[in-house]
């Protein structure tokens, strides 16, 4: 069993910066790629950011330029560092794990939100 716990979640103005993390614990195997998706409410789950284990990453491109996802791979956890934020970056932030033998898990969730 993998789990998955994002913190760092919060409420902070439009302009402003937040961290968010996510530290995977349990059977873990061998991560193949760590991700955060969000959700707004009445929205599908987009991807925001992905990195693989070999540090490569891919960001959907409205916070290409203003977010940086990262990892310590000795902790098994990745952050996302969301700068510049706006109204519209408001949503649950989740945290998805897919190991090198196809399984994928999910986080909680964090609750980020921006005013305008």
């Amino acid at each position: 069993q993998v789990q998955l716990v994002e913190s760092g979640g919060g409420l902070v103005q439009a302009g402003g910066s937040l961290r968010i993390s996510c530290a995977a614990s349990g059977s873990i195997f061998r991560i193949n790629l760590m991700a955060w998706y969000r959700q707004a409410p009445g929205k599908q789950r987009d991807l925001v950011a992905s990195i693989t284990s070999g540090g490569n990453t891919n960001y959907a491109d409205s916070v290409k330029g203003r977010f940086t996802i990262s990892r310590d791979n000795a902790k098994n956890t990745v952050y996302l560092q969301m700068n510049s934020l706006k109204p519209e970056d408001t949503a649950v932030y989740y945290c998805k794990l897919l190991n090198a033998g196809g399984a994928s898990y999910w986080g909680q969730g964090t609750q980020v939100t921006v005013s305008s």
